[in-house]
């Protein structure tokens, strides 16, 4: 299968990009030039792949659309500031003009969402639940979910949960901690740590994302791809200290506008139509981020 994946050099997508090399596909890898795109460029030329740069809100997108599946990870990520133009530019043009050049085509885009669409949860959310975006970047992810599924593409929304685990991006809760405890130079929290998250690890999603490539569904599906476990970000804070063998500092900042008091992922439907369930614990999961950050200090 020829397999095309935006923001093939991010955090996500590296892992993604490199499963599917792994499992026999034709991979064109696609990704900026810059930022944290340069981080796992060396990952994927071991993997014996190429990182094509392209600007999906510029660049001719042509070329991509000669494939059979678009996995769609680019985008400017974080609900904290997210409000500029550059988050719709990078979220929502990119993907009308995505769908455009794959109009009549029958490539499947399969697009990576958020869980931030619902806003706060109350009780595990499917996928029926009502949108309650709170924040610009949540915003934009819901409009690009709609782009993806009213276009004429055969278009899967996915929707991620919190993910974790090696190569997270280091302005995350998890890479600031664990680089907080090994290095003994606080990290901010936001808020009080009560926050809880259905934290999904990285392997996890991308095996679902695997199979939403792989596994015929109707177009305009729509899949939460989470942990339906929920813990509190000071509970995971202190499994990380627990792990290191050292409580990593912190400095309590106020909670950062927009940033939701839960996230329960309710994924009944994912397990039906992909088979797909969250097999990683969370101590399992921080266990192997945190080997990667000690093997990444050791590297230099």
């Amino acid at each position: 299968m020829r397999v095309v994946v935006t923001g093939a050099a991010g955090f996500i997508g590296s892992h993604l990009a490199e499963a599917l090399v792994a499992a026999g596909h034709d991979v064109l890898a696609v990704d900026v030039t810059g930022g944290g795109a340069v981080q796992h460029r060396a990952e994927l030329a071991l993997a014996g792949m190429t990182v094509t740069e392209c600007d999906l809100a510029a660049d001719d997108l042509a070329p991509l659309a000669d494939s059979d599946v678009i996995l769609h990870l680019a985008g400017r990520p974080g609900v904290r500031d997210s409000g500029g133009p550059r988050t719709w530019r990078d979220n929502v043009t990119a993907t009308e003009r995505l769908v455009e050049a794959c109009a009549g085509r029958g490539t499947r885009i399969v697009l990576a969402s958020s869980s931030s669409v619902y806003g706060s949860a109350e009780r595990p959310c499917d996928e029926d639940e009502v949108t309650a975006p709170l924040s610009p970047y949540a915003t934009s992810k819901l409009a690009a979910e709609q782009v993806v599924r009213r276009g004429s593409c055969d278009g899967v929304v996915l929707r991620y949960f919190s993910v974790y685990g090696p190569r997270q991006r280091p302005d995350m809760a998890f890479h600031r901690f664990i680089e907080a405890g090994l290095a003994g130079v606080p990290a901010p929290l936001f808020g009080d740590g009560g926050q809880s998250r259905s934290f999904t690890y990285v392997g996890d999603v991308v095996a679902a994302t695997v199979r939403a490539a792989e596994t015929p569904l109707p177009s305009g599906t729509v899949l939460n791809i989470g942990n339906p476990a929920t813990v509190t970000v000071g509970d995971a804070l202190e499994r990380i200290g627990r792990l290191l063998g050292t409580m990593p500092p912190t400095v309590v900042k106020d909670e950062a506008p927009g940033d939701v008091a839960r996230t329960w992922a309710g994924t009944g439907r994912a397990a039906r139509l992909l088979g797909w369930t969250a097999s990683t614990g969370l101590d399992d999961g921080l266990a192997r981020q945190i080997a990667w950050h000690r093997e990444r200090r050791e590297r230099g």
